[in-house]
């Protein structure tokens, strides 16, 4: 999982929410899904403050 970008763990994301709000998974489903779904939360927020971290920086300098 690590290997995805930020925005292919969004596009994952949307697709997760949308089989969520369909409401016809099985509880196993759900539960594998939910956490997924918090991993790829967890991802997208590293990029998220890895990317402000990176923004800081290089303006520091300027």
């Amino acid at each position: 999982m690590k290997d995805l970008n930020y925005t292919d763990a969004m596009a994952r994301l949307e697709t997760i929410l949308s089989q969520l709000e369909e409401g016809n998974k099985s509880v196993d489903e759900l539960s594998d899904l939910v956490k997924e779904a918090a991993d790829l939360v967890k991802l997208c927020r590293t990029r998220l403050k890895t990317t402000e971290s990176d923004i800081h920086k290089a303006f520091e300098g300027a």
